[in-house]
């Protein structure tokens, strides 16, 4: 079992207050965030680019593993999860991730490819921590 941790400040409201978040790994130290860089597109971090971050790291380790299982390894892979966040009701919600995937791996043909990665996209631990709609594609390079 392993446990690692992240945390956020915040000083102010909503709209005017300003956030830090950090890692434990000091990957991020005090990096700014707030509902400018949130909402509006100013600079700065928000927790949906760190999900985002996150589910791509975790579902391109899950890969590696699974094509290593298939006798496999990947020369190169890259992964952009898109996090959708939308209006709901009262509130907020991540209504989707995108996981687009570029990836060369020597042996393997498309229908390979997206059996597999179909399995790392459902048994890796970030998706599994989601309720909303995932979805996949990948390309062969």
């Amino acid at each position: 079992m392993t446990t690692t941790s992240g945390s956020a400040k915040w000083q102010g409201g909503i709209k005017d207050g300003k956030g830090a978040i950090s890692t434990k790994s000091g990957a991020l130290k005090d990096y700014p965030y707030g509902f400018a860089s949130r909402f509006e597109g100013k600079p700065g971090s928000n927790p949906e680019e760190l999900i985002g971050a996150a589910h791509a790291a975790c579902f391109t380790m899950a890969l590696s593993l699974i094509l290593g299982e298939a006798k496999l390894t990947a020369e190169q892979m890259e992964t952009k999860a898109d996090v959708t966040l939308e209006k709901q009701g009262e509130g907020f919600a991540i209504t989707s991730v995108h996981l687009t995937l570029n990836a060369k791996v020597p042996g393997a043909d498309k229908a390979k490819l997206d059996e597999l990665a179909g399995k790392a996209k459902a048994g890796c631990p970030i998706s599994k921590l989601f309720n909303t709609k995932i979805t996949l594609e990948t390309t062969l390079l």
